[in-house]
């Protein structure tokens, strides 16, 4: 016979209440949470399936806010693109007006200065800033304004060639950003052509025009050659005008167009002359001794110089001198190949963005099945049966309150109550 002690009897039953009071708190855990693994010992194997789970969740939601960025950037580049191509076109249709023959100086004025209001629309284009402020078109320096105008009041690109990727899923990036040199300024151009500058060291005042190529032939001689058209004094109170090769330092015979003096190796220099120097002709402007003037030659032209140019030919060609005319026409025809250029140019980049936006959609559209497969799996294993838990809450309630009735009868139980 097994004897049973009054403590063994109090210990044993203050254990089961508390095992079941446990399994109660446990229950009614679960059916406020809605869940049935709340800590790794409710259910080990499924906890540790959650949180591989939980991670791919985390993995997939990172993936999918690059993948929301990544389209965002797109779509705002694609507007940009295509409302610079709105923008050239009518650059096309105004140069298309500009060559009716019978239009006259005042009605070429107001074609350029149309020109001008649409080179300024192009560039506030080009400078689009993305939602946190950066210059799309600037390649990693998305700080920097991607088209600014120089001390001659062109348009010069000002960014880098950098172009910035996203990872939109493990192993699959996406670039995101095009800079502006490969979109509007590496144009390929109808003719060799050039851009003036101002050199460093200049004085701060100095200024070049835009210019243009008057004598084709002339000018292929030189190209692909640079050309430095310099300012000094001229041992007699006076300034002239000398011109070299940059690449050779040979000197280059120019002329003053106003005179019908012969090319010679320097003329005299006055404020806001033009100058033609191998085919090329530009005006300076606020020059003093020691400045220096570079024309760079280039196979490919800026949509920004070929508007630039256009707006220079027109109030300066005269049509009725000698050649004007066909200086003129080729003008127009050189302007009108170089914006056709310029819109295949912007046409391809679209194409490409086309690409990159059906990569980003389909992996937007892997990414969401995916996480809808994946919060499936997580809730078979962790969400709650609520008919089933209420079962149990209420059976587990039954036992206790049995178990409670039960110890109490039992705790009453003493030997003294026989004597």
């Amino acid at each position: 016979m097994i004897r049973i002690s009054s403590q063994q009897i109090f210990s044993g039953g203050i254990n089961r209440l508390q095992e079941l009071n446990t399994s109660l708190n446990n229950t009614q855990q679960q059916i406020s949470t809605g869940k049935r693994v709340n800590k790794p010992s409710d259910d080990p194997v499924a906890a540790a399936r959650i949180l591989k789970l939980d991670q791919e969740l985390s993995r997939v939601e990172t993936y999918q806010r690059n993948v929301n960025l990544a389209d965002n950037r797109l779509k705002q580049e694609e507007s940009a693109l295509a409302s610079s191509i709105d923008v050239i076109q009518r650059v096309r249709e105004l140069t298309v007006q500009a060559g009716n023959g019978s239009l006259s100086a005042n009605d070429r004025r107001s074609i350029a200065s149309e020109l001008k209001e649409r080179i300024g629309q192009l560039a506030n284009i080009a400078n689009t800033r993305d939602a946190s402020g950066e210059y799309i078109f600037s390649g990693f320096q998305g700080n920097t304004q991607a088209f600014a105008q120089n001390v001659s009041g062109d348009w010069v690109y000002q960014g880098d060639q950098g172009q910035r990727v996203l990872e939109i899923d493990d192993g699959v990036t996406v670039p995101i950003s095009d800079h502006g040199r490969g979109i509007f300024v590496d144009v390929p151009a109808s003719e060799p052509t050039f851009f003036a500058e101002v050199a460093s060291g200049s004085s701060a005042n100095a200024r070049i025009s835009s210019g243009m190529v008057v004598d084709e032939a002339a000018f292929a001689g030189v190209f692909p050659d640079d050309i430095v058209v310099s300012v000094a004094d001229d041992g007699a109170g006076g300034l002239e005008v000398t011109a070299s090769n940059r690449q050779t330092g040979d000197p280059i015979l120019l002329t003053d167009p106003s005179t019908a003096l012969p090319p010679a190796a320097s003329i005299p220099y006055t404020d806001g002359m033009s100058v033609q120097v191998a085919g090329a002709q530009v005006e300076l402007y606020n020059a003093v001794d020691q400045d220096n003037f570079v024309l760079k030659t280039a196979e490919k032209q800026s949509v920004f110089t070929t508007i630039e140019k256009l707006i220079y030919g027109l109030g300066n060609i005269d049509k009725s001198s000698p050649g004007g005319q066909a200086e003129y026409d080729d003008l127009i025809a050189n302007s009108l190949t170089n914006l056709d250029n310029a819109q295949e140019s912007i046409l391809l980049k679209q194409t490409e963005l086309g690409g990159r936006m059906n990569a980003v959609e389909s992996t937007k559209t892997f990414l969401e099945d995916s996480s809808v497969y994946t919060n499936e799996i997580r809730s078979q294993l962790q969400d709650l049966d609520y008919a089933e838990a209420i079962s149990n809450l209420s059976f587990q309630s039954f036992v206790l309150q049995a178990a409670q009735q039960s110890f109490a009868q039992v705790s009453q139980l003493s030997l003294f109550d026989r004597l």
